[in-house]
């Protein structure tokens, strides 16, 4: 079997490391690496869950419980505004402008950026505020945290986790599922539903677009259903 693109790169990229070494300390003149070509490495496309199938996810909560309904603002918003785990943990409640439809996010570097939030994720965020919430006994320092532990503290990531996977195995969803299947479900739905690729940027965070571009990659599936009902060839 030949080499990967990726371990092709890390060499080549080793290989360079030491001729940059040996100009330096002058034990050569010229660098032959700079005649290297690294390979292309392809991006690998994220797991994603159809609309039904996150549906069937956050269905799979039990509401009666003080933690399902919980659950159940968590999972709406994390797919309503396509959240990274460690911003759906840290949101505040300082940071919830419900009443006009927006969230404000804190994301990777301590970027802000301001988010659409779904009616549903609002319902049921005020569910939570005012049924649940409100009768924690809440650790000091966490009183701006918006999802809270059994303890009046901040959710951990793994918590996030270990809930996203137990609805999906609830579910019978084989997929290897995380909470970033939630945000790659989100931006990818964004983009099969024709959204402009800045916005969706914008929306996720991304500090290049090179990044969102991903999600233009769509699965055959999706292009399959779009010729078949749209190009009359395939009628």
């Amino acid at each position: 079997m030949g080499m990967t693109p990726t371990s092709q790169a890390r060499i080549i990229s080793g290989i360079r490391s030491f001729y940059k070494y040996c100009l330096v300390e002058q034990l050569t003149k010229t660098d032959p690496s700079a005649l290297l070509e690294a390979p292309r490495s392809r991006r690998k496309l994220p797991d994603t869950l159809s609309f039904e199938e996150i549906e069937k996810v956050i269905a799979q909560l039990d509401q009666s419980t003080p933690e399902g309904g919980r659950n159940k603002a968590i999972l709406e918003t994390m797919y309503s505004c396509g959240l990274r785990v460690s911003e759906v943990v840290g949101l505040k409640i300082s940071c919830l402008y419900l009443d006009i439809g927006f969230i404000r996010v804190i994301g990777k570097g301590d970027k802000e950026r301001l988010v659409p939030i779904g009616s549903d994720a609002v319902k049921y965020i005020k569910l939570y505020k005012e049924n649940i919430r409100i009768h924690q006994a809440i650790q000091p320092g966490f009183e701006d945290i918006v999802f809270l532990n059994n303890r009046g503290k901040n959710l951990s990531r793994v918590m996030i986790f270990y809930i996203i996977k137990a609805m999906a195995a609830k579910a019978g969803i084989t997929k290897n599922i995380s909470p970033h299947t939630f945000r790659h479900s989100f931006a990818t739905h964004l983009v099969e539903g024709g959204a402009d690729l800045r916005a969706v940027q914008e929306m996720l965070g991304h500090e290049s677009i090179t990044t969102t571009e991903i999600y233009t990659h769509l699965d055959r599936d999706f292009l399959r259903d779009t010729l078949q009902r749209f190009h009359p060839a395939f009628k």
